[in-house]
């Protein structure tokens, strides 16, 4: 089945970033892969920052050859029929339903400064949903309402107008790594700054990378195993062992449970400075020479346009807009 996934440039790519999901992401015909652009400015943002992160993370689609064998990489506010799609279906969607979103309800029903943006951006995923005929999505567990809201849109569309969308699924993938801080091993491997030290970069040098991997916190005792409970520093370490390398956590586990924490940590800065490279190397290179990275979103930005503009006219013209040939 073609794939369909979007990631929000919202900060730097990570390795929690890379190892969750990135490098999981394969060519193949049909599959779509965008930049989530439009999605990043529903909260505040500094323009600099933003045009960074934006161009980092189409580097590093572009890296991993996502574009290749068919698929299409682009940013999505190149597209044009993402936001057309968007405004049809927010005149379809029911205030009721949006304000039960519980990303909505949790951060801005009774704060009068968040954006328009925040309360729609459920629409605006759904129509990168159905602007490409996907049927499965891949979602983590708080998502899933996204892509019921999705369902519910495309089903109420079809009733009133005829099999305009292919109803899609949500996907909830197999329990994947969850990499933490290297810092505070209970909290998240974040793309804030506000970490540094805690956080690998996918972007940071062969000895960067080793400093923060050596300076990662560990636990008190000196044996190698996996309890993230009573070790989550060092679980933390192998679950980014075996996110990288393809072997378990018990194999490495095993490896090096009496090594000591130096020994074990010093193959573990290897692994990513290894495993990394590649994409780190061609990233570097296509924000070094943009205009191969930007020939790529071109190609994807009119690829995706002539895919997806069928959608919106076939839509425009079921609800009643008279369109020329």
């Amino acid at each position: 089945m073609p794939q369909l996934s979007f990631i929000k440039p919202t900060g730097r790519v990570t390795l929690g970033n890379y190892i969750g999901a990135l490098r999981h992401w394969k060519p193949s015909a049909g599959s779509v892969f965008a930049v989530a652009d439009l999605h990043a400015i529903t909260v505040a943002w500094a323009p600099d920052k933003l045009r960074e992160s934006i161009l980092e993370v189409a580097a590093v689609l572009a890296a991993l050859d996502l574009h290749s064998e068919g698929g299409l990489v682009f940013l999505q506010s190149g597209v044009p029929t993402h936001s057309e799609m968007a405004w049809l279906l927010e005149c379809m969607a029911r205030m009721g339903e949006m304000s039960r979103m519980t990303q909505f309800k949790a951060a801005g029903r009774n704060d009068g400064s968040v954006s328009v943006g925040f309360f729609a951006y459920p629409i605006l995923m759904a129509a990168d949903i159905l602007l490409y005929d996907a049927e499965g999505v891949p979602v983590g567990e708080d998502q899933k309402q996204h892509v019921e809201l999705t369902r519910d849109l495309a089903l109420r569309v079809n009733n009133l107008y005829g099999p305009i969308f292919t109803v899609p699924e949500p996907v909830i993938p197999a329990v994947g790594a969850r990499i933490m801080s290297l810092k505070t091993p209970t909290a998240k491997m974040s793309k804030s700054q506000d970490d540094p030290d805690g956080t690998v970069l996918l972007l940071d040098g062969a000895d960067e990378i080793r400093r923060k991997v050596l300076g990662a916190v560990t636990d008190s005792g000196r044996e190698v195993y996996f309890d993230p409970e009573e070790k989550p520093g060092i679980s933390n370490l192998l679950e980014i062992a075996a996110g990288l390398s393809g072997e378990s956590r018990e194999a490495w586990a095993e490896r090096y449970r009496t090594a000591g924490y130096g020994t074990f940590k010093r193959a573990v800065a290897e692994v990513v400075v290894e495993e990394t490279s590649v994409v780190r190397t061609r990233t570097t290179a296509l924000l070094d020479h943009p205009e191969e990275l930007n020939a790529i979103l071109r190609d994807g930005q009119e690829r995706a346009l002539v895919r997806s503009s069928p959608k919106v006219r076939a839509l425009k013209n079921a609800i009643g807009y008279p369109l020329a040939d």
